[in-house]
């Protein structure tokens, strides 16, 4: 290793001090079975322009599908721009801004996105990102425990209409702080939280609601309804929203009389690519009464002594993170890089630019849902309103009718199989702003063959296309 400062002879003279003859010898007592073994599969290594032109030819191989996948990554339109500014070296290696002198430019920035986010959100306040939407979750439900006084359960209510990832990564960071989850069923014809199922709840003490919007299958909750009940029965709302659907949709800030107490959820939507699953970045809103147990950073502005406006991390230091179970959270370090590209993104669409987005995704949506719904063996399986993806239910297997059409350049959508067994044999899908509608009339129409051929032959047949 190049970056080792010490010679062969720095390492023979140390050798000889200790006494022993080799490195290896330090180890010795780590049994040979534990040992790593030679790796005989990994090939020579290549050079620079070798690397590249491999990795070119898998590109190639791979084609450019036409993505009809969601369930909590979406595939957006980023203008050039965001991230060759964001690449620059002055937002590429910048590190957490502690040193307020030496990182005006990158608190500024860090202002900027969070009065965009709390203008997005209509909330009071907004911390500087978390890891992604699932985490940022997971330190909602931790943060909803610590401020509500009212409640003594340490128990959530939270919805199977919620992202199963999600519910998933907050089980796995919870469950071990003495926080229960508590499922709540979801109404198999609109597709919404089951209100019957969530009224036998009432009366019962719970620190928190976890509200999605739209929710996992794409369908809007009555999150107006939602909020007052939490409200009414001593819980916070905790809003997981899109953000990219609070341009046209009612934000948590305004959600039934109060509004919601916390509002976190994925940002990928916001300038960020897809980039094989990531890096994402998550964010959280809260109240003005809640700022003091809200993770992450949350940067301020003011003015020094000759009146010329100043930033600077406000109401935290960095030793809140690192006092072990005191710390308001154990998250050290924000995704500064993507909130860099969230920020340009929204300055250069503005908000009239991300309602017209947001606008095309649902009209894409409906455009799609009608398109595949006309053919035969395919049917929708909620009936409530939707935003940009949406749920039907197929005569043939999800996972082979996929296959069929990864052959032939189109990704299909997301198999709920696995997630939701209840529902059969179904498949979300999902169509964002990206997708013309050239694209979508292929996908009936390559969909219309698979199923007719899967009726023919009764057996899972690849069709031939042309």
């Amino acid at each position: 290793m190049p970056f080792i400062p010490h010679t062969e002879e720095d390492v023979r003279r140390m050798l000889e001090v200790i006494g022993v003859q080799q490195i290896d010898d330090l180890f010795d007592e780590i049994p040979p079975t534990l040992r790593a073994k030679a790796m005989q599969v990994v090939p020579e290594g290549m050079s620079e322009m070798e690397v590249t032109a491999l990795m070119q030819a898998r590109a190639r191989d791979d084609g450019q599908p036409a993505c009809f996948i969601g369930a909590g990554a979406y595939d957006h339109h980023i203008p050039a721009a965001v991230w060759q500014i964001a690449t620059r070296g002055e937002f590429y290696s910048a590190y957490t801004p502690y040193q307020a002198e030496a990182s005006q430019g990158t608190l500024q920035l860090l202002y900027e996105y969070q009065s965009m986010m709390t203008a997005l959100m209509a909330m009071d306040v907004s911390n500087a990102s978390l890891y992604d939407g699932a985490s940022g979750l997971a330190e909602a439900v931790l943060m909803a425990v610590r401020v509500n006084r009212k409640s003594k359960s340490r128990r959530i209510l939270v919805p199977r209409t919620l992202n199963p990832a999600y519910r998933k990564t907050v089980h796995s960071i919870v469950r071990n702080q003495s926080i229960e989850l508590v499922e709540v069923p979801f109404d198999t014809i609109a597709g919404q939280i089951d209100m019957a199922a969530l009224q036998a709840h009432a009366g019962e003490d719970f620190a928190a609601l976890v509200i999605p919007q739209p929710n996992f299958f794409g369908v809007l909750e009555d999150v107006d309804v939602l909020t007052d009940f939490a409200h009414a029965n001593g819980m916070l709302a905790i809003a997981v929203v899109n953000p990219l659907a609070m341009a046209v949709i009612k934000p948590p800030g305004e959600w039934g009389e109060a509004g919601a107490d916390i509002a976190c959820g994925e940002g990928q939507p916001l300038g960020a690519p897809l980039s094989s699953g990531g890096p994402y970045f998550g964010f959280m809103c809260c109240k003005q009464e809640m700022v003091r147990q809200m993770p992450g950073r949350i940067i301020g502005r003011t003015v020094d002594l000759e009146g010329k406006p100043g930033y600077a991390l406000t109401l935290q230091a960095r030793e809140q993170h690192i006092r072990r179970s005191k710390a308001t959270s154990n998250i050290c370090t924000n995704q500064g890089l993507l909130v860099t590209a969230a920020t340009i993104h929204m300055a250069l669409l503005g908000g009239e630019g991300l309602s017209r987005v947001a606008a095309a995704c649902h009209a894409n949506t409906a455009q799609l849902i009608a398109q595949l719904t006309a053919i035969d063996g395919v049917e929708r399986v909620f009936d409530g309103p939707v935003f940009h993806e949406g749920v039907l239910r197929l005569t043939a297997p999800v996972a082979d009718v996929l296959r069929s059409l990864a052959a032939h350049n189109v990704l299909g959508g997301f198999d709920l199989a696995d997630d939701y067994p209840e529902l059969g044999d179904a498949l979300l899908v999902c169509a964002t702003e990206m997708r013309t509608a050239g694209e979508i009339a292929e996908y009936a129409t390559k969909l219309a063959r698979v199923m007719a051929a899967r009726t023919q032959a009764k057996c899972p047949v690849e069709p031939k296309f042309n």
